[in-house]
């Protein structure tokens, strides 16, 4: 049970790295180090070494943990640091298994090992033995016992030879773990047993407390109750002293199972509900699910039926939110498909190669025949060949420039709606691969009363309105550096650090919407009297997204994910002339411009989420136009 993310707590940094990265999480750490992070005065190694700590040490909330290791990884990308983008894919996994999302989780970990297994170097062996151990946590996650041996097998292994105490004694608790699922309780046991000896020699208090937690809860399995309380308030103590709260609302949820086989159900209430106030307050989706059970039994068998009824209700709400397991499964045979695939290419590319390179040799050979031959026949022959070849060339010239022209049109004509470099993997593959960008800023803008006023309008006059103002837009965001992805009716939609990475997007993308609506502003003023002026409505969100081209016929270049849908729900939430910016966007440009913070709004399918109001640039910056 406690697997759900023991790896992860003891794992992080602690293969040797030469930074000073911490020996064991506290949460602690990750609080005294927020108002730093706050502050965004560092740069370069200095910020990598801070995110790395801050998403290490971040127990309690996993959506600010996979905030700092999101950031850490664009950083490391951007400073080619391999150890941190490594660090950086890992913590996130860390944080998705947290969520309950195997299916990105496992990704992540799929990705650190493969950065592992590519650097080779004195540490490698030991962060390729924590992609491992994570891979068998999520398998056990899974139930499957099989794979998930297979893989802490691996773990173990590989670390014993890192000499690395602590992740040997981690990954050992984690073997015992999997063995407790599959109900081998004295071969978990003797996991347990030598990483506790271990976890006491060196001082490891986290350790030690998840060793003695997970002891209590076999204890507790096989009935011994006095010694099984003994051992999880020991935990307990632990935990509450590092405030570690996810496994102390593990064990609570086995205090109170205990205290049921006592028949003593107010002690066994009071364990439950606080597990569930526990799990509620951080979070922490699989354990609010488990508490919600373990309530619903204790109020049937106390003979309360309606409680029970809510408390059964919301036991289906979370258990059917947590991702399918099937996913994960059937991601690992997507990699394992695509990686032969890869291979396939690679092998049919060389083979490909060898011909051409006997082709050309045959063909060589040829041409010296025919030459000789022609030597051979004499001047009469030599001349008319030489006037054949004469029309032949001009015929050639003349058919290859009508081909260039053709060509030139086809690529100016698919240059125009899609990327030249998607555009170029369209010419030369006949597809386009998705890709996903892990930062991209998008914005979204809507005329006000547009389907209202339009019915006033000729269809004539109609098109020329929003050809004005679209024209204008275009050349908008081709001054800064954007990409046009559609226009949908009176909807326009562009967005900024795609196809190529940028750092400075988000920016980019604030200039556009500002000057875009000062366009519009001043078109009203300038022609006050037509029918064909409106206002409008501006929306910009940033984060990641998928890229890519859909359809066989009249190609659409097209982007996807949540960040999408958010920059849509700012638009529709905006207001006439405004710019209305996420926090997402907000955190990333409130240093250079001047915003206003309209509260927390209820957004569309989103729920409740902060807005802002950009209402211009900052008096000591100075403006991005003209990039």
């Amino acid at each position: 049970m406690l697997l759900k993310k023991i790896a992860h707590y003891l794992i992080m940094g602690l293969f040797c790295f030469t930074a000073n990265f911490s020996m064991a999480q506290d949460q602690r750490v990750a609080d005294s180090l927020v108002h730093i992070y706050q502050e965004n005065k560092l740069e370069g190694i200095d910020k990598l070494k801070l995110l790395d700590e801050l998403s290490f040490n971040e127990l309690n909330d996993q959506i600010l943990q996979i905030k700092y290791a999101d950031e850490m990884i664009v950083l490391a990308k951007l400073n080619n640091d391999s150890l941190f983008l490594y660090r950086g894919y890992y913590s996130r996994g860390v944080g998705y298994q947290r969520q309950g999302e195997l299916n990105k989780a496992i990704s992540d970990f799929f990705r650190s090992l493969k950065i592992a297994n590519n650097i080779k170097n004195k540490n490698s062996i030991g962060w390729e033995g924590t992609s491992y151990m994570s891979i068998g946590s999520v398998y056990n996650n899974m139930g499957n016992h099989v794979n998930s041996e297979k893989y802490y097998s691996i773990a173990i292994e590989k670390i014993r030879i890192t000499k690395d105490s602590i992740s040997l004694g981690s990954v050992l608790l984690n073997a015992g773990d999997a063995s407790f699922n599959n109900n081998q309780y004295e071969k978990a046991l003797q996991y347990f047993e030598e990483a506790g000896i271990i976890f006491e020699n060196i001082g490891f208090k986290i350790g030690t407390a998840y060793n003695l937690g997970n002891i209590g809860m076999v204890y507790a399995e096989q009935g011994k109750d006095v010694i099984a309380e003994k051992n999880i308030n020991e935990a307990i103590l632990i935990l509450e002293e590092i405030k570690d709260y996810y496994p102390i609302s593990v064990y609570l949820t086995y205090m109170s199972e205990i205290y049921l086989r006592k028949k003593d159900y107010i002690t066994a209430f009071n364990y439950a509900e606080r597990s569930l106030e526990l799990a509620q307050k951080y979070n922490l989706i699989e354990q609010i699910r488990d508490a919600n059970h373990n309530l619903f039994e204790l109020h049937e068998l106390t003979g309360n039926y309606k409680d029970s009824n809510i408390f059964l209700k919301n036991y289906y709400i979370y258990r059917d939110s947590i991702v399918d397991i099937k996913t994960v499964e059937e991601l690992a045979d997507l990699r394992t498909k695509y990686e032969i695939e890869q291979n396939q290419k690679e092998a049919n590319l060389k083979i490909a190669q060898k011909q051409i390179e006997v082709d050309l040799l045959d063909q060589q050979k040829k041409n010296q025949q025919l030459i000789s031959l022609a030597i051979g026949i004499g001047l009469l022959l030599i001349i008319i060949v030489a006037i054949g070849l004469y029309r032949r060339n001009n015929f050639v010239n003349k058919a290859k420039l009508l081909v260039e022209k053709e060509k030139e049109k086809s690529d100016s004509l698919l240059l125009n709606i899609l990327p030249e470099q998607t555009a170029e993997e369209l010419k030369y593959k006949g597809k386009v691969q998705a890709k996903r960008f892990e930062s991209v800023s998008v914005m979204f803008t809507d005329f006000k009363g547009f389907t209202q006023n339009s019915a006033n309008l000729s269809p004539e006059k109609l098109v020329e309105s929003v050809n004005y103002y679209y024209s204008k837009f275009d050349d908008i965001i081709d001054k800064y550096g954007l990409e046009k992805i559609k226009t949908m009716g009176d909807a326009y939609m562009c967005a900024g650090g795609l196809p190529f990475p940028t750092k400075d997007h988000p920016i980019q993308m604030v200039e556009a919407a500002l000057e875009i609506a000062a366009f519009v502003n001043e078109s009203k003023k300038t022609d006050p009297d037509a029918m064909s002026r409106f206002d409008i409505r501006i929306g910009i969100n940033t984060g990641p997204v998928v890229a890519g081209v859909v359809g066989k016929k009249k190609f659409a270049y097209d982007i996807w994910g949540d960040t999408v849908n958010i920059a849509s729900r700012m638009e529709s939430n905006s207001e006439p002339g405004k710019v209305n910016i996420s926090d997402n966007t907000y955190q990333l440009i409130k240093d250079q411009y001047q915003c206003s913070y309209r509260g927390e709004i209820d957004a569309k399918n989103k729920g409740m989420m902060k807005m802002y109001f950009v209402e211009g640039i900052l008096q000591n910056q100075t403006s991005n136009a003209g990039v």
